[in-house]
């Protein structure tokens, strides 16, 4: 139940994020063609998902792939002998500081020991494939994620070159004319759709099978949660967040599930599970709330209280995950 909980708060998580990001193609943030612009896009995902389910939300994966495979490769190419800069200028571009982005990558760092093994959008996918299978899937797909995210940031570069503000991608691609433009908005929002119709699936999945009663699971009723998140999912956009705080945020609630995955041999009492949990969630809320204590960072810049929310975290989550099982052992000895 309480894993559940978490995946829950991730599905509600990605369906503003996702929906942000469409939004502001077609509008500033804020403004009337930025909202009509976002209830249009869910609804019309919404429309296709109720009618095909996770069949619908694997063949929208399929498609982005190929699409942003396509595109990346046609921009790369156009962009890397484009001007006074060569390869070697794009990679010793930048500086390593802890508020150019080292805050950012040191809290990933940190997050990858438990914000994967949350996300039902992939896991949901293992039920439909044996084990071994599965694993080779994910195996893969991390690797070419790693790869296809390094030769997507080069765009974001030639866009700091060029002095270009707003969303590097498309920015860069209105360099190249309507016809390049049009391809990458296309890749954005497809890609956007094939997560935003995981999401419905996944949630649906979550509150009708996996949280409900076998006798009374049906379509009728998964559709109908399908609805309820769309609908609840895109209230937060009325209030401007930011979009990369529905990934910070949501990681950083699950930290404590970083010592429960990786200590999953010991055999620990319960309370050994649910009080890094409920603390990790506590953190989470303290970041989204921006009420970190400036007594606890000891770094500048960008993302500090995200980083060091998390490195504080993850510590007290490590140890309260240990302390029921010293407790447990230590009363043992002393019998």
């Amino acid at each position: 139940m309480v894993f559940s909980i978490l995946i829950g708060i991730r599905l509600f998580n990605e369906v503003w994020s996702n929906t942000m990001v469409i939004g502001s193609y077609f509008g500033e943030q804020g403004s009337t063609n930025y909202y009509i612009s976002i209830i249009a896009f869910t609804g019309i995902t919404l429309a296709y998902v109720l009618k095909g389910g996770l069949r619908s939300s694997l063949l929208t994966d399929a498609i982005q792939m190929l699409f942003f495979g396509l595109l990346l490769f046609i921009l790369l190419v156009m962009i890397l002998p484009n001007g006074e800069q060569g390869v070697g200028d794009y990679l010793s571009s930048g500086s390593w500081t802890m508020s150019t982005g080292l805050n950012l990558l040191f809290a990933a760092g940190i997050q990858i020991f438990s914000y994967p093994f949350h996300d039902p959008v992939l896991t949901d996918r293992a039920f439909i494939s044996n084990p071994k299978i599965t694993l080779k899937s994910f195996i893969s797909a991390s690797l070419i994620g790693v790869v296809f995210m390094s030769l997507f940031s080069l765009i974001g570069v030639y866009a700091q070159f060029n002095n270009l503000e707003g969303q590097a991608a498309v920015e860069v691609s209105k360099l190249f004319g309507t016809l390049v433009m049009l391809a990458m908005n296309f890749i954005m929002i497809t890609s956007a759709a094939s997560t935003l119709d995981s999401t419905f699936s996944s949630f649906s999945k979550l509150t009708v099978i996996d949280l409900g009663k076998k006798k009374n699971q049906s379509l009728k009723k998964g559709r109908i949660m399908m609805v309820v998140i769309a609908f609840g999912g895109t209230l937060p956009i009325f209030a401007n967040p930011e979009i990369l705080s529905a990934t910070t945020v949501s990681g950083t609630m699950v930290i404590g599930l970083a010592p429960i995955f990786i200590f999953w041999k010991k055999k620990v009492p319960k309370l050994s599970f649910h009080l890094p949990v409920f603390f990790g969630i506590f953190m989470g809320i303290v970041l989204a709330t921006g009420k970190t204590p400036l007594w606890i960072l000891f770094s500048d810049g960008p993302n500090a209280d995200l980083l060091w929310v998390n490195v504080w975290g993850s510590l007290i989550c490590l140890l309260l995950f240990f302390i029921p099982y010293w407790l447990k052992h230590g009363k043992r000895k002393n019998k």
